[in-house]
């Protein structure tokens, strides 16, 4: 048994299909499903149940990949405490970032590693919670910029910031005479938000029950909306469809010049949500992640509230 043997049958459970797990492995076909065959008879047990069109993973296989997982988590551990004691700054520090919150802040963060940080190197992603949180959790990525609510067995969180949420309309919107908008004006206005996959939308619902995506009769409107991004429904406020409500960092009503779109505080989205870093438990560059927590609290971001209170919290 090795460990490419199972880096092989991760791959084939992750892909279903042998020619695409060789690919991604960057191997042939052949050399992977020998390699597998191998591992199977050294084991003893058939691991994949091979048809003409479907791949089914047998019960003990479930079980076999499952722990081979586990084994490559703490190979990879391995490596890290050794690399870490080497030189923490020697390996780039993956960090993934939601993606209401990566267009926003990497334009600011980068300026400030390059100043204060230069021997801090980022690989970034963005993705969705569900995702960045798979990946933490499978050692694809090292730390994770999320924002509340979020608890995940075996990961550790530190609050970054505070960040009010504001509500964008169009300047020739009748609300955009108000200087301050209550709640309930919302109450007869198309309210665009972002699709159930993100935790933005979750996050506003949360502090406006009533804001809820378009009228009932809007539904092919709806449909286009699930799974837009921030960019598309700020460009459907500046058409007139509706308004929205989104994070200050996000807002960018001067990216217009003609003043097509126009921000408006509330009271209650000023709570708006708190943003965090995760990583894994025992992750062993911790002087990585406190220096991009440090470079991250000097960013200059319209509407946050920066939290100073370096202290941790575990999920066991």
């Amino acid at each position: 048994m090795t460990l490419t043997e199972l880096r092989y049958i991760i791959a084939v459970a992750k892909e279903k299909h042998f020619g695409k797990a060789a690919k991604s492995c960057f191997v042939s076909q052949p050399t992977l499903s020998l390699g597998i065959k191998k591992l199977e008879e050294d084991l003893g047990v058939i691991l994949f149940e091979r048809g003409q069109k479907d791949l089914v993973i047998t019960p003990i296989g479930k079980k076999v990949i499952e722990q081979a997982e586990k084994a490559l988590k703490e190979v990879k551990a391995v490596k890290e405490i050794a690399s870490s004691e080497k030189n923490p700054f020697q390996e780039p520090l993956r960090l993934g970032a939601i993606y209401t919150v990566g267009p926003y802040l990497f334009p600011s963060l980068f300026p400030v590693v390059q100043e204060f940080a230069p021997e801090l190197h980022l690989f970034v992603e963005e993705n969705f919670t569900s995702t960045l949180s798979d990946r933490l959790q499978n050692g694809d990525i090292d730390v994770a910029i999320l924002s509340l609510p979020f608890e995940e067995k075996g990961l550790e969180t530190m609050t970054l910031y505070d960040e009010a949420f504001v509500i964008l309309l169009p300047s020739s919107h009748p609300l955009a005479l108000k200087e301050k908008i209550e709640m309930q004006d919302l109450s007869d206005e198309n309210v665009l938000l972002l699709g159930p996959q993100h935790c933005l939308r979750d996050q506003i619902l949360a502090l406006c029950p009533n804001c809820v995506a378009l009228h009932a009769d809007d539904v092919d409107l709806q449909n286009i909306l699930v799974g837009s991004s921030i960019e598309t429904i700020r460009y459907m406020v500046a058409s007139g469809v509706g308004l929205t409500i989104f994070p200050c960092t996000a807002a960018g009503a001067d990216r217009y010049k003609q003043g097509l779109l126009t921000i408006r505080r509330n009271d209650t989205l000023n709570k708006g949500r708190k943003v965090i870093l995760a990583w894994r438990k025992g992750f062993p560059r911790m002087v990585a992640i406190q220096l991009l927590a440090d470079c991250i609290r000097k960013c200059s971001l319209t509407g946050v509230k920066m939290v100073t209170d370096t202290t941790y919290a575990r999920v066991e």
